[in-house]
């Protein structure tokens, strides 16, 4: 996986034109206020960005995504606070900032000529590979002229179609489809049904979409990758300097910014019921006080916090993920505090602050509902949020099935990943997939702790 800058082809520095660009502009004069004094008079910092995995969605506990991560590092470095605003599509995003409607776009935006017509980007904060991308028992596709009369579609306008066409020059016969108002994960998905033969996709595309379509196979790669970039005002020299000096110091305190959102979560460990058998003995004597204390303060069973504990962290106190949820319970920093956890390292206030998340979303779950449905909804609201839990409930009902059960609701979750559906959905992108397993895990988990404890007891308690 490459990494913020992290990449094969990362020594290259970055863009001659870029840098030229700046100078020139260094040299004019401009009667509209810079984007920082701009957002200093407006008191926010206004990121155009797009409702994606690869940008910007709404998390189990707030917004999330690479994008997010970066734009709100830098509105804090200037003294801002971050107001991101969702447009329909990358282009949309940049055209915001064409106009003046927002100080910069982070969308997932690739270099291209077309959109260098009316903005700049700034120096590149990643570069990726671009994969031809086909579905397993298809026609083998071994190199470049294996294309010859194929039929590949990529989303019109976009840096995957500047590269087809490169290469259409080379390749007879080479059939290229530019389709408006998709995005890749579309595509992709395409692809996996058997409606197209093949598409284009970049790195991080593509590992967002194997979960849930592992048929999905790289042919063979492009020789020449995306430059990842934000859009930037052509008339501000100033912004441009800032986020370049911004971009070198990430580069060397935090290189795996980015990475970090498309690498598999090893704390998600489809086939671990059985590990957990042998640390029943070795590791929960010690924490079972702690889960059974909580579990008596928010009238819960020990057992579901302590299948949650497993999942999130192998009852691990020191537990740290890629993207800095921390402790035995995987905490954000903004949930702990909510909670009044003030050190997500310290097991006790971990289970307590996980006990009452897990309590408040039982609360909100209608009270119609009846167990254990109700409990596995609310598990699937622990780890998603309770939004995206609302959004595959509506989606369920419209498809006539029941949003009260946790056996349909479970269908459609992993379709939050999907465009074609979660765009139809009043908070957009979500790992749904994930949050299916993720309560199957528990359950399988907490199956295995009921056998062990039918009682609710695991033998006397320590101390």
């Amino acid at each position: 996986m490459f990494g913020l800058f992290r990449l094969p082809e990362s020594g290259l520095p970055w863009r001659v034109p870029t840098a030229v660009a700046v100078l020139a502009l260094l040299g004019t004069c401009t009667v509209r206020p810079g984007v920082v004094s701009q957002a200093h008079t407006v008191g926010a910092l206004r990121v155009a960005t797009y409702n994606s995995p690869t940008a910007y969605y709404l998390g189990a506990h707030g917004p999330e995504g690479p994008e997010y991560a970066l734009a709100s590092r830098f509105a804090r470095s200037l003294g801002l606070r971050l107001e991101m605003i969702e447009y329909p599509s990358a282009a949309a995003a940049i055209s915001a900032v064409a106009h003046g409607r927002a100080h910069i776009a982070a969308a997932g935006l690739a270099v291209t000529p077309e959109w260098q017509r009316t903005i700049l980007f700034s120096r590149p904060y990643q570069r990726v590979k671009l994969h031809i991308v086909h579905r397993r028992g298809a026609p083998r596709l071994t190199g470049l002229q294996a294309l010859s009369g194929r039929h590949i579609a990529v989303v019109a306008g976009s840096a995957h179609a500047y590269a087809l066409r490169d290469l259409a020059k080379s390749v007879p016969d080479l059939h290229i489809s530019e389709v408006p108002n998709v995005s890749t994960l579309d595509l992709l998905d395409r692809v996996w049904s058997g409606e197209l033969d093949a598409t284009v996709a970049d790195r991080n595309e593509f590992f967002l979409t194997r979960p849930y379509h592992p048929e999905l196979r790289i042919a063979f790669n492009l020789p020449t990758p995306d430059e990842l970039a934000w859009a930037l005002p052509k008339d501000d020299p100033d912004i441009v300097l800032r986020v370049a000096s911004y971009f070198s110091e990430l580069e060397r305190i935090e290189p795996d910014i980015v990475a970090r959102y498309y690498e598999p979560d090893e704390r998600y460990d489809y086939a671990g019921a059985r590990a957990l058998v042998r640390d029943l003995q070795d590791r929960l004597p010690a924490i079972r006080p702690l889960f059974e204390h909580a579990a008596r303060e928010f009238h819960q069973d020990w057992r579901i916090l302590a299948a949650i504990g497993y999942q999130e962290s192998r009852w691990n106190a020191d537990a740290v993920s890629r993207t800095r949820v921390r402790g035995l319970m995987m905490l954000t920093e903004d949930t702990a505090g909510s909670f009044g956890v003030a050190n997500r390292n310290n097991a006790a206030e971990s289970i307590h602050g996980g006990a009452a998340f897990l309590a408040q979303m039982q609360e909100t779950i209608p009270d119609r509902i009846p167990e254990p449905d109700r409990t596995w909804l609310a598990l699937a609201a622990y780890n998603i949020g309770y939004a995206h839990l609302e959004d595959a409930r509506v989606l369920a009902e419209s498809a006539g099935r029941d949003p009260d059960s946790w056996l349909d609701v479970r269908d459609f979750l992993p379709l939050l990943s999907s465009a074609p559906w979660y765009e139809r959905t009043k908070h957009g992108y979500a790992r749904g997939w994930e949050a299916a397993r993720f309560v199957d895990n528990v359950r399988s988990y907490l199956d295995v702790l009921e056998w062990a404890a039918p009682s609710g007891v695991l033998g006397p308690a320590p101390g």
